[in-house]
């Protein structure tokens, strides 16, 4: 396999094939943080393109192993939106794939930032964008899906850092590295019985196929503004399964970012597809408690009492 890495030199990166005649690399930066995989911005004399590389780890995270073959996922649940002149008009185009070597190169959608920011209390998201949002998990939710890939091996990996790690007692994790005091706050939850029967039996769901193709991290870090507006990357957790993760997951970070309430009942209004909003409510919760008590730490501007009681909000979802 072919190792790319960020300060690969030119001549490693020209060997692949993926150029037209004569187009020579110019260029090679990182065009924003990616969690899961190496992402490089190619620029040469002919254009500028995204490539990914997918690793046997996290790239955050490089002592959590990770399924090599997501970058599969990734390709696959791109293709399929290519059904769809919305759905394909919100993604980068992929140009080449490189199975063996775990490589895509992808259409470059330009200068843009993700929607991080959010969290930091920087800004509010205006209704037009909630309502973009929507339309593009509206669309998602209604593909007729054939052949899909199986995506065990990922949805394993995302079910512990979602429903299991973040919940044991001993994790080694100490939280009041994040914020003094959250270690001690984080234990009510931990040691919460009838809590943590409920999250396991919805883990178990989470990890049966579903019937709708979902992005499976409908987050904050998967949209990208760009000139042309919003447009959804990273569904490398995609997969078949249930529509109510995704807006669990969707509502769950309006929550986290302080977002508006009455953005919470637009998604719910505009959301016309058929489903069950308790079970959105539950994933919702999860997500929230896994953000918060987890590993996967968001940069979040709460104060050690706003996230207590965030977590007692999160816990009502959990249980209702």
């Amino acid at each position: 396999m072919i190792d790319i890495q960020q300060n690969s030199p030119i001549e490693l990166l020209q060997s692949l094939g993926f150029w037209h005649s004569g187009e020579k690399i110019s260029q090679i930066s990182v065009p924003g943080e990616s969690n899961m995989n190496l992402v490089l911005r190619i620029e040469t004399n002919q254009g500028s393109y995204i490539l990914k590389q997918a690793k046997s780890y996290v790239r955050k995270y490089p002592q959590i192993s990770a399924p090599i073959h997501r970058i599969e996922i990734e390709y696959q649940f791109l293709k399929q939106l290519a059904s769809n002149s919305f759905l394909a008009s919100q993604s980068p185009k992929v140009l080449q794939y490189d199975a063996p070597n775990h490589l895509m190169l992808l259409e470059d959608l330009g200068e843009g930032s993700d929607f991080l920011s959010l969290y930091g209390g920087h800004r509010q998201l205006k209704n037009e964008e909630v309502k973009h949002l929507v339309d593009y998990l509206m669309h998602l939710h209604q593909l007729e899906i054939t052949n899909f890939p199986t995506t065990w091996a990922m949805r394993t990996l995302n079910h512990e850092h979602i429903f299991n790690f973040p919940f044991l007692e001993e994790n080694g994790v100490d939280l009041d590295n994040i914020q003094p005091g959250l270690q001690e706050v984080s234990l009510s939850y931990k040691t919460d019985l009838p809590l943590k029967q409920v999250i396991q039996a919805l883990g178990n769901r989470y990890l049966e196929d579903g019937k709708v193709l979902m992005h499976g991290d409908y987050y904050p870090g998967s949209w990208l503004q760009v000139s042309s507006g919003i447009k959804i990357i990273d569904p490398e957790f995609g997969g078949l399964g249930d529509a109510e993760f995704d807006l669990g997951v969707f509502l769950a970070h309006f929550d986290l970012s302080e977002q508006a309430e009455d953005l919470s009942a637009q998604v719910q209004k505009q959301y016309t597809l058929p489903a069950d909003w308790s079970l959105v409510q539950q994933y919702r919760g999860v997500e929230i408690l896994r953000r918060l008590i987890g590993i996967a730490q968001l940069p979040v501007s709460l104060s050690l009492d706003a996230k207590k009681s965030l977590l007692a909000r999160a816990r009502t979802y959990v249980m209702s």
